[in-house]
């Protein structure tokens, strides 16, 4: 196993090459008033009338340079000109990075903090975050019977910034969304997505399809297009990255973006991304916080998820949380104060006072292979063999990989 540490923390490069600047880049590539084509997506003014933005889930910039024979198009398209190394933003895990991908803004901006986060009950939102919401499933977290909250905790409310694909729509490009059905009235769609017209699929081949059809405009329109396929990751967490499942399954996802690519009309800019990269973990790396009393004692509310952690403590404990979790986990996490945390730029450079009450009063971010698993809470997740989330390079690091027609 490839350990994936360092000493200090591999923050994300807000501002100038994250996946929050993405879709804006493509928007401002296809003249949408008040973005920057921070990526330089467009070579020349003009140029560009269509863009599609693909998101394949879990495809690390390290993982698939390892990995050249199984992904030789992806491979290619890396060294193509425009391409380039983002990072992600943190927690590195696909809620916040789609909801930045989506909005054009750093998470201490737009507010979602992590796979899961502490939020204000829906019957009372003045009291305090003791509602720890799953983000990607829309409901209480842990729940043995899990109820989704769209009713009595509208995603709009928890993250009520216009996306870049309403703000396009609203200047006349043709906006397309393109994923799995399921994900057509899901919380997270509605939170980081929405805006333009959602076509459900069911396979890679109707994704391929429907995604180039949202890229069909005609010549004097414009058009903007994000896609997302997500099985490499769903492999990688069961399986593990590098293992002959996921290679296998790259492999295919090599062969959908070839096809896409070589399919694009003259003015079209595809831009292939990910979300994170990922780590493979064993019980040997494992800290059981469900098992360490030391951890629980003073504890409110724990979420986040197995490399990232929001702590929220009891009235009056934040302190001695604070020093026992750095004391436990020295070597395993870097563990920081709230306020340590946003001041070292954790969450970009913009912290919102609604974002600030979901960050934990304690954040600790996992090194090297170290997981911080909650065996009876999620047991899940915690006998899953990949994970990400945390600011190592291996999840950090994503590719953005240029194609154009």
């Amino acid at each position: 196993m490839t350990v994936a540490g360092m000493d200090e923390p591999f923050l994300p490069a807000y501002g100038h090459g994250t996946l929050a600047e993405v879709m804006p880049s493509a928007a401002a590539a296809l003249d949408v008033d008040g973005f920057s084509d921070t990526l330089g997506v467009a070579r020349h003014r003009g140029d560009v009338t269509a863009a599609g933005v693909l998101l394949v889930d879990g495809l690390g910039a390290e993982l698939l340079a390892s990995h050249p024979h199984d992904a030789p198009a992806l491979n290619a398209l890396a060294t193509a000109p425009d391409s380039r190394r983002l990072t992600s933003c943190f927690p590195s895990t696909t809620a916040v990075s789609i909801t930045s991908l989506g909005t054009g803004l750093v998470p201490g901006a737009h507010g979602i903090e992590g796979y899961s986060m502490a939020v204000p009950p829906p019957a009372d939102p003045t009291a305090e975050a003791d509602l720890v919401l799953n983000t990607l499933r829309w409901c209480a977290h842990g729940a043995v019977d899990p109820v989704d909250l769209l009713a009595d905790l509208p995603p709009e409310d928890v993250q009520p910034e216009p996306t870049v694909l309403q703000r396009a729509l609203r200047a006349g490009v043709a906006v397309t969304r393109v994923a799995p059905e399921i994900q057509r009235r899901s919380g997270l769609t509605r939170a980081a997505l929405r805006g333009g017209r959602f076509h459900g699929v069911s396979a890679l081949g109707d994704l391929a399809a429907e995604f180039l059809h949202g890229l069909a405009v005609e010549p004097e329109e414009r058009a903007l297009c994000y896609g997302y396929h997500g099985d490499l990751d769903m492999i990688g967490h069961q399986h593990g990255p590098g293992s002959l499942p996921w290679r296998m399954q790259l492999q295919i996802v090599d062969r959908l973006v070839a096809a896409i690519a070589e399919c694009l009309r003259p003015g079209a800019v595809l831009l292939v991304v990910a979300d994170h990269g990922m780590v493979a973990t064993d019980r040997g790396w494992q800290v059981d916080i469900d098992t360490s009393p030391d951890l629980l004692t003073g504890v409110r509310r724990l979420a986040g998820e197995t490399r990232v952690r929001h702590v929220h403590a009891a009235d009056g404990a934040a302190g001695d949380v604070l020093d026992t979790w750095r004391g436990e986990l020295d070597g395993k996490a870097w563990v920081m104060g709230r306020e340590e945390a946003i001041a070292a730029g954790w969450f970009g450079p913009t912290v919102t006072d609604a974002a600030r009450g979901r960050i934990g009063e304690v954040v600790a971010a996992a090194r090297g292979n170290w997981t911080l698993v909650r065996s009876r809470i999620e047991p899940r997740e915690t006998a899953l063999v990949g994970h990400h989330g945390s600011l190592t390079p291996a999840e950090q690091l994503v590719p953005l990989l240029v194609a154009r027609g």
